[in-house]
């Protein structure tokens, strides 16, 4: 029974003990407690490793003065271009143009027969004749006092309806008569001589192509870049290209697209550029001070803005949005950019805004390849 005791009182110690040591907290995973002197720190804190900027290639691009291209889709169109018709009903007597004639202001394309119009004009002279030996015998009397005054005033109410009458038989016969309005192309004629018309049938259309059209349309932000008089470059779709001069912007936008319409002078003296034939505009603005850098630099900001990536004064780098001024064959032509800035050239993927970096002068060759051949090509 003692014995049964003592081993029942060993094991309350045991167990006493242990706890004590569990509450002072020194016990860890099996080896893995370190000895310190007295003298250290309880703590020991790790240093982070030192990160070396990164190295980047940056650029001082070349500055230019370029005119601000703005390219839209347009078509060909006749400077004037008419339908005439005929203007009384009656037989072609005289056809005097076929399609593709020129013709200049004022000659005949086509006459009906007179169909008696002549011989009423005729009749209408020899009245008008006779109303005037009417009045003049009438005034005669009038002074005479052997004609009253109301017979006077018949007399000449007859020279004014014989004048009338007179003025409506020529404007008849005046009608056979077709003429061209302005010098220009014979088009079409869809008659034939011998036929029969009937008043506001189509005899033949008319072009002036000389100077020829570009037309187009402009949208609202790029409507306060162009002004009349301004030089523009056209090219067709047969990959001719021509200069022209802007004539004439629409102070009315379209109500579905919110664009303005502009026509581009062209000259034209031999006809060679027809009427609606697909046509690239390019208008040029006034030059502005420009930046020539090569496509593959162009990147995106954090908020998705498309611009460049260059470094300050401090090694940081920034963002700077672009103004795209023209887009060339040999590289673009942006506004925007400071003329000082340094333009990462290479890495510029790889590194964000407000990075430390370390800028290397880009080598020669690189500088030639990415600008210098852009800036001469400009």
């Amino acid at each position: 029974m003692a014995k049964y005791r003592f081993h029942k009182l060993a094991a309350i110690v045991v167990f006493a003990a242990s706890a004590a040591w569990i509450a002072t907290g020194e016990f860890s995973s099996v080896g893995s407690a370190v000895s310190q002197s007295d003298d250290q720190a309880p703590e020991a804190v790790a240093e982070e490793p030192t990160v070396a900027p990164r190295v980047v290639a940056v650029v001082t691009p070349p500055r230019v003065e370029h005119a601000r291209a703005i390219r839209i889709s347009g078509t060909t169109e006749a400077d004037q271009r008419t339908r005439l018709a005929a203007r009384t009903g009656g037989i072609i007597e005289e056809l005097a143009v076929q399609k593709g004639n020129r013709v200049e202001k004022g000659d005949l394309i086509l006459r009906l027969e007179t169909e008696g119009k002549q011989a009423a004009v005729e009749m209408a002279e020899a009245m008008l004749s006779q109303r005037q030996a009417e009045l003049d015998a009438a005034e005669r009397l009038a002074k005479s006092g052997n004609v009253a005054k109301l017979q006077l005033d018949s007399a000449r109410t007859g020279l004014a309806t014989a004048q009338s009458q007179l003025e409506a038989a020529k404007a008849e016969f005046d009608r056979i008569e077709i003429r061209a309005p302005f010098s220009g192309l014979v088009d079409s004629v869809p008659v034939e001589e011998g036929s029969s018309l009937q008043q506001g049938a189509e005899v033949a259309t008319i072009l002036n192509l000389d100077p020829i059209l570009a037309v187009g349309e402009v949208g609202e932000v790029s409507l306060g870049y162009v002004g009349v008089g301004d030089k523009a470059d056209v090219r067709l779709v047969d990959g001719q290209r021509v200069e022209g001069t802007i004539r004439y912007i629409s102070r009315d936008a379209s109500a579905q697209t919110r664009t303005f319409r502009v026509e581009v002078a062209i000259p034209n003296e031999d006809a060679s550029i027809p009427a609606g034939m697909t046509a690239e505009i390019t208008l040029r603005a006034e030059p502005v001070d420009s930046t020539v850098l090569p496509r593959s630099v162009i990147t995106l900001s954090a908020a998705g803005d498309l611009g460049v990536r260059a470094v300050d004064g401090e090694n940081k780098v920034v963002f700077y949005p672009i103004d795209l001024v023209d887009d060339t064959p040999r590289g673009l032509v942006l506004a925007g950019i400071p003329a000082d800035a340094r333009i990462i050239v290479a890495g510029q993927e790889l590194v964000a805004e407000g990075d430390v970096v370390e800028p290397k002068e880009a080598d020669r060759a690189t500088i030639e390849k990415l600008v210098g051949n852009l800036a001469d090509g400009m």
